[in-house]
């Protein structure tokens, strides 16, 4: 039987009579890169905000590592880490000083510290202060610290938001190795595709606060091709035709396949 770190059941939050999240079931593996995909206003923080115990849901449930979140919300939450909108630190103090901080307030070891810096690869900044850091490098020590302690969720929201191209390419980076380097599962919101087919594994797609789709990125890209019936008389010609035009076609009922992989099917 899978294990889901996260999993909800007709997961429904409204404001007043707007339904921002309908009936959503969502389902996250342990281990996975999940992509939480889809538009802007379409309940993609609104789902996260449920899923921190930031607001509570209209109706449905909420389980975290198989447990209730609203009858173990702390117990739960201290395995958590998250950046909902921009991470937040003091721009006057070093890199070093921002994690003390956090460090102190969640009783943590000195070596955590450093640790996090390391993988988020700021230990040659640590001494500098923040406000002399570039966007990328904010949003780095943002996610070193919800790494300390040892998370074993991470969710992050639209963390590659507002970035130049290389920052986006150090925080993809960063993403990818998290679940290996971490031991954590890895939930990620955004609204371009190609960025969470650079990243993740498993994918939900969410529109109008419901859940279209939810799998692994392979069953993604097997459903996304688009299917067309044709009738054709004689069918011989037809299939000649679209040989003559480069598509490589394969006989099966009849099944003709694009070149880029989309398909059209004759049944």
């Amino acid at each position: 039987m899978e294990q889901f770190v996260i999993e909800t059941r007709g997961l429904t939050k409204k404001f007043n009579k707007f339904a921002a999240v309908k009936d959503l079931n969502l389902r996250v593996p342990k281990g996975a890169l999940y992509g939480f995909l889809g538009p802007n206003g379409a309940g993609k923080s609104t789902t996260i905000r449920l899923l921190l115990g930031l607001i509570k849901p209209t109706k449905g449930t909420i389980h975290l590592f198989n447990q209730d979140l609203t009858k173990h919300r702390l117990e739960i939450l201290s395995r958590v880490g998250s950046i909902v909108e921009a991470p937040s630190y003091y721009e006057h103090l070093t890199a070093y000083e921002n994690l003390e901080i956090t460090r102190k307030i969640l009783q943590l070891p000195k070596n955590e510290i450093d640790k996090a810096l390391e993988i988020v690869k700021l230990s040659k900044w640590k001494n500098q202060r923040v406000k002399n850091f570039s966007l990328g490098m904010k949003q780095r020590l943002g996610i070193a610290q919800f790494l300390m302690g040892n998370r074993e969720l991470l969710i992050l929201d639209e963390p590659t938001n507002g970035l130049d191209p290389a920052g986006v390419r150090e925080i993809r980076e960063l993403i990818i190795s998290l679940p290996e380097m971490m031991n954590a599962t890895v939930l990620i919101s955004s609204h371009i595709l190609n960025e969470v087919e650079l990243i993740t594994d498993h994918v939900g797609i969410i529109h109008r606060g419901k859940l279209l789709f939810q799998g692994t990125l392979a069953e993604l890209k097997v459903r996304g091709r688009n299917e067309i019936v044709i009738k054709a008389n004689p069918l011989h010609k037809a299939v000649e035709f679209l040989k003559g035009k480069g598509y490589a076609v394969a006989l099966k009922g009849i099944s003709f396949t694009y070149p880029e992989g989309t398909s059209i099917w004759k049944r």
